[in-house]
């Protein structure tokens, strides 16, 4: 269990003078929604080729200043993480599995041609800022938490196509609610595809949900809460869902996820159900599952159940699927499924401390 200690943070406090009323934040988090509301401060540090990484600071949540050119408006260099802090029966304030998100995000910079961010300085923002922020900790009943948004883009003014020499790094905290309330319907594009070999399907970057939306659009458009994403290079290998990882659940007690090639992000949470699985009696899977053996399984009844996973929805159950030949799948007898329900509420009662932490996943802020 990692503990952050403040006096060993690299991150200096610059507190807010204007910070929200304790009267006004109870207010809001009685109805936080989701991304609707900031909390009094943000973390921010800055990167250049002649000072490396310096200027680290919490200070007020404020709008950034960017020259008009800035490369990332430009040039799309940009990347993120979704997070969350979860608050316990008896008021402690935990992160779960942060150091994972911390790996990543040194990945996605890599891949972005962007400096990465050392790991522990990345655990030093996140739990520095939470513990000064912690009243902006929902308590825990509906599923609220504090979902954090550690980004970085190239702030260097630039126009020319090469890697910025500058970046700014910063943690955003927002309080919010359940991001999916309901079941859904996938639709199976046959116009888009999320990523390619190659590409930048594995990194967590801004490019890849904007070339998402056109296609949520169409999934609506058909009547269905989300997309089903196929590969780029035969559209034939299941992928992803919308903005999420997914898994089916097989008769046979399986639990089968498309395996990571480099076009599929490799999910927190993702890697939280595969290790959950053995809990409930499913043998974890990576392999690739094609979208006739989706047909094929979900027809004859030996896939049973399908869930979506990811930071902000958790795990949300997948009821049935639409082709573009206007055919339809109906999973089971499109009713959430038992092992489904049975994994979300295992995984949340881990997060908000109802269930033993057997794996180390939660880690405390502060005191």
């Amino acid at each position: 269990m990692r503990t952050s200690v403040q006096g060993m943070s690299v991150f200096t406090i610059q507190p807010n003078t204007a910070a929200i009323s304790d009267a006004e934040r109870s207010q809001i988090l009685a109805q936080p929604g989701f991304g609707a509301y900031f909390t009094d401060h943000m973390a921010l540090a800055q990167w250049s080729t002649d000072q490396v990484w310096h200027g680290h600071r919490i200070a007020a949540t404020a709008p950034l200043q960017l020259h008009p050119s800035a490369a990332v408006l430009h040039y799309g260099q940009e990347i993120f993480e979704g997070m969350k802090a979860y608050r316990h029966d008896e008021g402690s304030v935990w992160l779960f599995r942060p150091e994972k998100n911390a790996a990543r995000f040194a990945k996605s910079a890599v891949r972005l041609g962007m400096p990465a961010l050392p790991e522990d300085v990345f655990l030093d923002s996140v739990f520095s800022l939470v513990d000064l922020d912690r009243a902006w900790v929902p308590e825990n009943s509906g599923e609220q938490n504090l979902y954090l948004r550690p980004f970085m883009i190239a702030s260097e003014p630039l126009i020319g196509v090469r890697a910025a020499t500058q970046y700014t790094y910063c943690v955003l905290a927002t309080p919010a609610g359940a991001y999916y309330s309901a079941p859904m319907r996938l639709w199976i594009t046959p116009n888009y595809s999320r990523a390619s070999v190659g590409g930048t399907g594995e990194a967590k970057c801004g490019g890849n949900y904007a070339a998402s939306l056109a296609a949520a659009d169409e999934a609506a458009e058909q009547g269905c809460g989300q997309v089903l994403w196929l590969d780029g290079a035969e559209h034939r290998w299941i992928e992803e869902c919308g903005t999420m990882n997914i898994c089916f659940i097989t008769a046979d007690g399986e639990l089968i996820t498309p395996a990571l090639r480099g076009t599929i992000l490799d999910g927190v949470t993702r890697d939280s159900v595969l290790q959950l699985a053995g809990d409930h009696a499913l043998q974890a899977v990576e392999r690739p599952i094609d979208v006739d053996e989706l047909r094929t399984r979900v027809t004859d009844g030996s896939i049973t159940e399908v869930l979506a996973c990811g930071t902000a929805a958790v795990v949300t159950p997948i009821t049935g699927f639409k082709a573009p030949d206007g055919s339809e799948l109906t999973v089971a007898d499109g009713e959430v499924g038992p092992k489904t329900s049975a994994i979300r509420r295992h995984l949340l009662d881990i997060q908000y401390g109802r269930a033993a932490d057997t794996r180390g996943w939660m880690h405390r802020v502060g005191a």
